[in-house]
């Protein structure tokens, strides 16, 4: 069995059924405890945003707290980059069985979520300067996150080095990893707007593929991307587009 992790992002689909949502666990109860004590000067501060948007943050943590917010699967609510990159709107019944066998969602909030798993409208990331029982949310994670992956022979991360970082190295270690990036004039580029694209579709193509293989994912070609064996190396495949 492959896992694909992917992380979660700000952006979010204001479209996104909703659905009653479940009791959170204990973990993510307590998170939402200590940031529902907050005021919005405080989340301003620790989302670096203007006390406008943090009105919102501090309206969202309330219902979370008071569990009258409603819940949106995962992938459906998410909408930076990758996820518009993602073609979640074509999947038929198979390749949804695919995504919900393989791709995992790595989350501040949840921990590490099966892709169509409901979650609430909430804005938090690892970069968020606040502490959970003494510790920064990575800390808090850590062994979460490493037992999520735990005898899985082929772990496809398509992370951020934000969400990598949450994870043990021991566990990082065994990790496949993607690199994208353009050829312009015999100069190799990254950035961070190409990878965001790439990542979106290079998991499109996994899904609608059934990709269960390192093999199969150096087939892979899109957007002018193919598989350069002479920039990979044993846990990173790259793909370069000629421009």
């Amino acid at each position: 069995m492959m896992k694909i992790l992917i992380p979660t992002a700000k952006e979010l689909n204001k479209k996104a059924e909703s659905f009653e949502l479940l009791n959170p666990s204990d973990k993510s109860a307590e998170i939402v405890n200590v940031l529902a004590k907050l005021s919005v000067e405080d989340l301003a501060k620790v989302y670096k945003i203007k006390e406008e948007k943090a009105t919102e943050e501090f309206s969202r943590w309330q219902a979370i707290k008071n569990k009258t917010a409603n819940g949106y699967k995962a992938l459906e609510l998410f909408n930076g980059l990758m996820y518009r990159n993602i073609a979640r709107d074509s999947f038929n019944e198979t390749d949804k069985k695919y995504v919900e066998e393989n791709v995992f969602i790595t989350t501040s909030l949840y921990g590490v979520i099966g892709a169509y798993d409901l979650i609430q409208e909430h804005r938090l990331d690892f970069l968020q300067n606040i502490k959970i029982a003494n510790q920064s949310l990575k800390n808090f994670w850590r062994e979460d996150y490493d037992k999520s992956i735990e005898g899985e022979e082929l772990v496809v991360s398509l992370l951020s080095s934000e969400f990598e970082e949450v994870f043990s190295k021991e566990q990082r270690d065994r990790f496949i990893r993607l690199s994208f990036m353009e050829e312009k004039d015999g100069v190799l580029k990254v950035h961070s707007t190409i990878s965001k694209k790439a990542r979106g579709k290079f998991l499109t193509e996994l899904v609608k593929n059934k990709v269960s293989s390192v093999e199969e994912m150096k087939k892979i070609q899109f957007d002018d991307f193919k598989f350069s064996a002479e920039n990979s190396d044993g846990r990173t495949l790259a793909f370069i587009a000629k421009r």
